[in-house]
């Protein structure tokens, strides 16, 4: 038997998952009650995945897709041309010279994705942040949307700190450790619970007008 546990693949296995959570923990189901169907989110594995993780970090939605799109583009968004690209074509599209080392750093990193697919999620995470600008966030992120991990959960998003919060009536953001540990509880479907938390959170800045 491989490591991966249990994969999202479809729609249906979110829905099973929402279901599981929203009978055994209350504020899943009121959640869920405001945010309806929940997205799939599933993406492709490999190195554009990661890459894409890099690219938004600590920048807007629009500023990390104008970039993806001149990425693309500009036909840097594989592997094979990272390990040949100047500064100067990478200065053009906007990035940042940290990200320029970084995604130099995951292209000359030598990971087999497809490997990735068969190995326990601690393994994954591990794999990933062991390459510098690679955190356990973008690990975390990469191995619940293009891996499909449905026991995966990203604690340190704030984000999701402030579901939890709200939806949980907490006085104060749960801190990076606090969640962890409270999701322990929603296992085996911790990705889903993310993706509730997701989904409220969006609900909840539509509702009050936030951009």
């Amino acid at each position: 038997m491989s490591g991966e546990g249990r994969i999202i693949m479809t729609p249906e296995c979110v829905a099973e998952g929402a279901e599981w959570l929203a009978l055994r923990e209350p504020a899943f189901a009121r959640a869920l009650a405001r945010c309806g169907p929940l997205p799939l989110r599933r993406r492709k594995d490999g190195f554009a995945a990661v890459l894409d993780a890099i690219v938004g970090q600590q920048v807007s939605v629009a500023s990390a897709r104008a970039i993806w799109e001149r990425l693309e583009a500009a036909g840097l968004c594989e592997q094979a041309a990272w390990l040949t690209v100047g500064d100067e074509a990478l200065r053009q599209v906007g990035l940042s010279r940290q990200k320029m080392r970084y995604g130099r750093a995951l292209a000359a990193a030598g990971i087999d994705y497809a490997a990735l697919r068969a190995v326990p999620d601690g393994d994954v995470i591990a794999t990933l942040v062991a390459v510098p600008g690679i955190g356990p966030w973008t690990a975390e992120i990469y191995a619940m949307f293009a891996l499909g991990r449905a026991d995966v959960f990203a604690p340190g998003d704030l984000a999701l700190q402030e579901a939890v919060r709200r939806a949980f009536d907490l006085p104060n953001r749960p801190a990076t450790a606090e969640l962890r540990r409270m999701a322990e509880a929603w296992s085996p479907w911790r990705a889903v619970a993310a993706r509730i938390l997701w989904a409220y959170y969006r609900v909840m800045k539509d509702r009050e007008g936030i951009g």
